[in-house]
C-alpha cells in the first residue's frame, strides 16, 4: 500500500539501494529539488513564467550568471555583430596552472588528482583528467571491499561465467579466469583505471586519515563520488580539506546532492535515471519498466560533466590563486537533457508516456530487423524527402535486381504522405518496413541508407564495435599489457586533439601497485612506516582471505585448480 516514494524511502532507511520509476510530472514536484531550490522561473517572451531546469553543478566561488529566456530568431544579431573581434593574444597572457612539472605536453601535465571513487561516475572523472595528462592517484582500502568497483564480491568460477557466455552473459575477466587476484582482473575497473596509480588507504582510520590530508597537501584536485555519509564519518569535508590546502579543487559526485531529504540516499545511475524519468520515457508503452535494461547514461555523462566542471575550476584557480568545491548532484545533471519533456507538461499539460524505441513527433523512428538472428538498425527519417529515399532504397532490395514491394509505394499512400500522418500510423509502417529490412544484412543496409541520406546506423554489440571497420580504420582501440592479465585491445581516448597527441600512457594500476612511491617518495614515510602498516593491514596490494565471501575464495580455488 505504501506509494512509490515512501517504498523508496523505506528500502533506504533499511540500507538498500533503491529509486522510484518517476513520470514527468512527478519530477517537476519531487521533493528534494524542491528542497534545493533548483528550478529555474523563466518568463518567457510570450509572458509565461515556467520552470526551466537548473544548472548540473554548483561552485562554491564561481557564480554563473543569471538564466535568461531562449532568445527568438535572429533577436541578438545586431549585438553580436557589434562585438570586438577577440584579442588573439589573451589566450597567451593567461596564467598556465601551476604545478611541479615544468614542461606542460599535455593539458593537465603537472596536476594531480586524489580519487576516491567507486563504480563508474567518479572513476570516469578521473579517467578523463588521467587521459588529460594529470597525475591520478587512486586512493583505495584493502581493508574493505568497495561494491561494485574491483568486482570483489560478485566473482564466479570460470564454470559458472562460461555456462553463462552461452546465454550471452559475457565473463568480466580475461578467458573467463578470475585467477589469484581477480580484484586486478575485473574488466569493468580496468575499462576506466588506465593512465592512473593506486594507493591502498584506509580513510576511516586515524592513520590512513592522516596519509590522506598528508596526500592533499601535495594535490590540485580531490574527486569524490560516495554517499555523503561516508565522507562525514571518515571527517573528510570541504570545510577539513581547504584549510589544509587552499588551491585544492574539490568535486563531489552525491547522487541527489549534499543536503535535501534524498541526500544520504544510495543510489547507482540506474536509480538516478528512474528518479528523474529516463527510465520511464525510454520503457516500452505495452510492458513494464522492467522490460528494459539499463543504460548507464547517468555514469557516463556525469563523468563529463565532473570533467568539465574541474577544468573550469582550475582555469578560476589560475585566476585567482583558490580553489573551490564544486557540488555535482547527478541527478541534477541528468535533468536538464530531458528538458524536451520536462516543456511538454509545463507548456500543454501532457505527461509524457513511455514511448520505447518510437518517436513523439517523428516516424518513421526506432529499430528494425535485419538478416540473422538479433540483428537489427536503427533509423530516424525527419522530412518528406527523406521518407522517400527511405523507401525507394528498401523497395530496391539487397540485390541488384527491382523487386515488388508495398513499400515503394508508401510516399503515395495517404497514410504515409505527410508527417503527421506517418506518426498517425506508425505501427502500420513500421511492420512495412521491417518486411523489408529483416532480409538486409545491416551493415550493408546501414552504408546504403546513409549513401540516401538517411540517418541510420546498425546496432552493435561489443564483438561488432572490435570489429568494426570504421574504429579499427581510426585507430580507437589500442593495445595494451597489463601483467598478470594479459595483452588485449582496450577502448581508446574519450577525446583527441589535433595539436596534442596523446595516447594509453600506463596500464590499469593494480591494487596498491603505487604505494612505495607515493608513501616514501611524494608524502616522506619512511620503510619502516610504510611496513608497520602492512603488518597492522591498513596497506596492502592484496585483499586478506577473511574479508572475502566465500564464493570469491571457491572461485579463485577452482580458478587455481583448472589451471593446475
Amino acid at each position: 500500500d505504501l506509494s512509490k516514494v515512501d517504498a523508496v524511502a523505506s528500502a533506504q532507511a533499511a540500507g538498500l539501494l533503491a529509486g522510484a520509476v518517476m513520470t514527468v510530472r512527478d519530477v517537476l514536484k519531487d521533493p528534494q529539488l524542491a528542497s534545493r531550490d533548483w528550478w529555474h522561473e523563466i518568463t518567457h517572451w510570450h509572458g509565461t513564467a515556467l520552470p526551466y531546469p537548473g544548472f548540473p553543478f554548483r561552485m562554491s566561488e564561481s557564480h554563473p550568471p543569471r538564466p535568461r529566456r531562449s532568445p527568438r530568431l535572429g533577436e541578438h544579431s545586431r549585438v553580436v555583430l557589434d562585438l570586438t573581434p577577440p584579442d588573439p593574444l589573451e589566450e597567451q597572457r593567461r596564467p598556465m596552472p601551476e604545478g611541479p612539472s615544468s614542461s606542460l605536453h599535455l593539458p593537465l601535465e603537472g596536476i594531480r588528482v586524489a580519487a576516491i571513487t567507486v563504480v563508474w561516475a567518479g572513476p570516469h572523472v578521473a579517467q578523463l583528467l588521467g587521459e588529460w595528462g594529470a597525475d591520478v592517484i587512486n586512493v583505495e582500502p584493502v581493508n574493505r571491499i568497495q561494491p561494485y568497483t574491483r568486482g570483489a564480491e560478485n566473482v564466479q568460477s570460470r564454470e559458472t561465467m562460461l555456462r553463462g557466455a552461452e546465454i550471452g552473459v559475457q565473463p568480466q575477466y580475461p578467458d573467463a579466469d578470475p585467477g589469484d587476484d581477480p580484484w586486478n582482473r575485473f574488466a569493468s575497473f580496468n575499462s576506466h583505471a588506465r593512465n592512473k596509480r593506486s594507493m591502498t588507504c584506509d580513510i576511516m582510520s586515524p592513520e590512513g586519515r592522516e596519509a590522506f590530508f598528508e596526500l592533499i597537501k601535495h594535490c590540485d584536485v580531490l574527486v569524490e563520488n560516495n554517499v555523503p555519509t561516508t565522507m562525514d564519518k571518515a571527517g573528510i569535508s570541504w570545510e577539513v580539506l581547504r584549510e589544509i590546502n587552499p588551491r585544492l579543487v574539490m568535486l563531489r559526485m552525491p547522487a541527489f546532492g549534499l543536503e535535501g531529504p534524498y541526500s544520504s540516499y544510495r543510489a547507482f545511475g540506474l536509480h538516478v535515471e528512474a528518479m528523474v524519468g529516463h527510465t520511464h520515457l525510454r520503457g516500452y508503452p505495452d510492458r513494464g519498466p522492467e522490460a528494459i535494461g539499463e543504460t548507464l547514461a547517468s555514469d557516463g555523462l556525469s563523468g563529463v560533466q565532473g570533467a568539465v566542471a574541474v577544468m573550469m575550476a582550475l582555469r578560476r584557480r589560475a585566476e585567482t590563486g583558490l580553489g573551490q568545491q564544486i557540488e555535482m548532484p547527478l541527478n541534477e545533471g541528468f535533468i536538464p537533457t530531458l528538458a524536451e519533456y520536462l516543456f511538454q507538461y509545463t507548456m500543454n499539460g501532457v505527461n509524457p508516456p513511455s514511448q520505447g524505441n518510437s518517436h513523439h513527433i517523428r516516424a518513421p523512428y526506432g529499430v528494425y530487423p535485419c538478416r540473422g538472428d538479433d540483428q537489427w538498425i536503427a533509423i530516424d527519417v525527419g522530412s518528406d524527402a527523406e521518407f522517400v529515399s527511405l523507401c525507394d532504397s528498401l523497395a530496391a532490395g539487397p540485390g541488384e535486381a527491382s523487386v515488388q514491394s508495398e513499400l515503394a509505394h508508401a510516399p503515395l499512400d495517404t497514410r504515409f504522405a505527410h508527417a503527421a500522418a506517418r506518426l498517425a500510423n506508425s505501427d502500420a509502417l513500421d511492420e512495412l518496413i521491417a518486411q523489408e529490412t529483416r532480409v538486409w544484412n545491416k551493415e550493408d543496409l546501414f552504408h546504403k541508407l546513409q549513401a540516401a541520406g538517411i540517418c541510420a546506423g546498425p546496432l552493435n554489440d561489443p564483438f561488432d564495435a572490435l570489429s568494426d571497420r570504421h574504429l579499427r580504420e581510426v585507430g580507437f582501440f589500442e593495445q595494451m599489457t597489463i601483467d598478470g592479465v594479459g595483452t588485449h585491445r582496450y577502448p581508446g581516448l574519450t577525446f583527441t586533439m589535433s595539436r596534442t597527441p596523446n595516447q594509453l600512457r600506463t596500464p590499469p594500476a593494480k591494487l596498491g601497485e603505487h604505494n612505495r612511491e607515493i608513501y616514501c617518495d611524494l608524502l616522506g614515510y619512511s620503510d619502516a612506516q610504510v611496513a608497520d602498516l602492512e603488518a597492522r593491514g591498513l596497506v596492502g596490494t592484496a585483499y586478506p582471505d577473511e574479508l572475502l565471501p566465500g564464493q570469491f575464495r571457491n572461485a579463485i580455488a577452482t580458478s587455481n585448480d583448472s589451471r593446475e
